[in-house]
């Protein structure tokens, strides 16, 4: 198994790509934290973990909320005495251009999908320092590379994941510490669900979306979830600061 007694922290593993993550992680041996803003949902995960043989946690959280990373950290410390990997998954999008994305909206994209990664990041290097080796993978986006319209908050938002991941790889590359992104293009989720949401016309545009990337069609978590594990292994061991894109082909088109 790739992660055998690994101890891996998720953040946003209530749904969507963090949920397929804890999963596929749990079968390759590693003990997983679910960290999601909704309890009931980590709960759930970590069920369907437990269910399957291994070994969760669970902790509904703010990931953008300071301090409350620090004391997750504390208490899995306590129980489990190493934090080996870190997988930061959480994000929200709200829409909108910069004219239209009110202060607030701007601010929450923020909180959650920078300050988040930030926050847990700085919550887990100090351990991973003591143990001279660690993982930490980020979600960035292809937005990010490639621009958008419509969702100047989340994307601003991702194009400073990325470069956050790679100023960590570099700060941290001496102490054995790995930071990679993953770019997806649009996965199957309840978020990109919900993105479809604020168009006029929400079928037709999951159908531009869709006919948008060059396979014809959307990633699902568990793509997402086989990069994510690619990342946190020794598989990627001579690999930090890049950014790894699973995108269907988005960028190519």
């Amino acid at each position: 198994m790739k992660l055998e007694q690994r101890v891996v922290v998720i953040t946003g593993g209530g749904s969507g790509i963090g949920r397929a993550t804890a999963l596929l992680f749990a079968k390759e041996g590693a003990r997983v934290v679910i960290i999601d803003r909704d309890l009931a949902e980590a709960e759930q995960t970590a069920s369907l973990v437990r269910d399957g043989g291994g070994d969760a946690m669970a902790f509904g959280a703010d990931v953008g909320q300071p301090g409350t990373a620090d004391a997750n950290a504390a208490a899995i410390l306590l129980k489990w005495r190493r934090i080996d990997a870190l997988v930061c998954s959480a994000g929200v999008s709200v829409g909108g251009t910069v004219m239209t994305t009110s202060t607030d909206d701007w601010d929450a994209v923020f909180r959650t999908n920078v300050n988040g990664t930030w926050l847990w990041a700085k919550a887990v290097i100090p351990t991973m320092q003591r143990a001279g080796k660690g993982s930490i993978v980020t979600f960035t986006s292809q937005l990010a590379l490639a621009g958008g319209r419509g969702n100047s908050a989340y994307i601003a938002s991702k194009g400073a994941i990325m470069s956050l991941t790679r100023t960590m790889a570099l700060d941290f590359a001496a102490d054995g510490i790995r930071v990679n992104a993953i770019a997806p293009g649009a996965i199957d989720t309840p978020m990109l669900a919900r993105s479809f949401l604020r168009h006029p016309d929400p079928e037709l545009a999951r159908e531009k979306a869709r006919l948008r990337h060059a396979m014809g069609r959307f990633g699902q978590p568990e793509n997402l979830a086989e990069a994510a594990l690619y990342l946190a292994s020794d598989a990627s061991a001579f690999s930090t600061g890049t950014t790894l894109v699973v995108d269907g082909g988005w960028l190519a088109a």
